[in-house]
């Protein structure tokens, strides 16, 4: 069976000041989604799952939907703060959605199979998606906790803009993930590439160490264990109004908890992205050169 592609739309962009996921960075006004879609079809991916909110899914629809039809098949779904397991409900209303972990989970009706994981506004490569589709593509019918992740080099994902946070990887000797450490302020100073882990520690990390840019393969029980994640951390934090459910933390549980093992999937793309709106302009010339080269038609659909 060939794999689903999901992807998570839902944010708002905050640090680049709008919904960066509706901007045209490509020479005939494609958004950075439609290079991913374009890549992850020709790769071997069957269809798409786009996550939105309701609140602009009408404006996504006519502006990155609609292109697709008769071309790509795709569904939508949409990820709401209020849509919770039976039982839950906060004590005041919650303006923002409940993070990647929920974004995912919103998609589980329309997966039936293997599927990848991405983000809406990041440039992975047409390697990346090529080696996500070859792995899951190989799985056996009713495979089960048989993850994968794809692993850019850190040195492949720093912004020129300013700081960035990433997932730094820790693998054992055959490859498989053993944990994800997210790290904030991440940038180049003085030659060296320096960040803050979660205790606000600054330290040295290595140019070829694997991180996570949310590029992620997973069998269809991943679903049923990240429900069940999901309702113990909303025991936990029903009322707290910043927290957030994470795709690495269902994976970091059930690869502690043995019922997933996620091997780690080398890439030579380097990713982009419009972390910053000063990033858009050197977006726009990427994609214009690889264009140019032959690598995307124009229009790409």
């Amino acid at each position: 069976m060939k794999p689903t592609l999901l992807i998570m739309a839902a944010g708002m962009g905050s640090r680049y000041g709008g919904l960066k996921q509706l901007d045209g960075v490509g020479p005939k006004g494609e958004t950075i989604m439609d290079f991913s879609i374009y890549d992850a079809i020709h790769s071997g991916f069957q269809d798409v799952v786009f996550v939105v909110r309701e609140k602009f899914r009408t404006e996504f629809e006519q502006k990155v939907a609609a292109k697709y039809k008769g071309k790509v098949p795709y569904t939508i779904v949409t990820q709401e703060p209020d849509n919770l397991p039976a039982g839950f409900k906060p004590k005041q209303p919650r303006e923002k959605p409940w993070g990647t972990g929920q974004a995912v989970i919103s998609a589980a009706e329309a997966i039936t199979g293997p599927f990848a994981v991405i983000n809406s506004d990041d440039f992975y490569g047409r390697s990346s998606f090529k080696c996500l589709a070859d792995y899951l593509s190989g799985l056996k019918d009713g495979a089960k906790g048989e993850f994968c992740m794809v692993g850019f080099k850190l040195s492949n994902t720093l912004s020129e803009s300013g700081s960035v946070s990433r997932g730094i990887c820790t693998a054992d000797k055959n490859g498989n993930l053993l944990k994800v450490e997210e790290h904030t302020n991440i940038r180049r100073e003085s030659g060296k590439i320096l960040g803050e882990d979660m205790s606000g520690v600054e330290r040295g990390l290595e140019p070829d160490t694997y991180t996570s840019m949310n590029m992620w393969g997973f069998t269809q029980d991943y679903m049923l264990s990240s429900q069940r994640l999901f309702e113990q951390f909303l025991r936990q934090n029903i009322d707290e109004p910043k927290k957030e459910f994470y795709v690495p933390s269902v994976v970091s549980s059930m690869i502690e908890s043995q019922e997933a093992a996620v091997k780690i999937l080398s890439t030579p793309d380097s990713w982009f992205g419009v972390t910053y709106k000063e990033d858009r302009d050197k977006v726009v010339a990427k994609l214009k050169q690889m264009t140019e080269k032959g690598i995307y038609p124009s229009p790409l659909f």
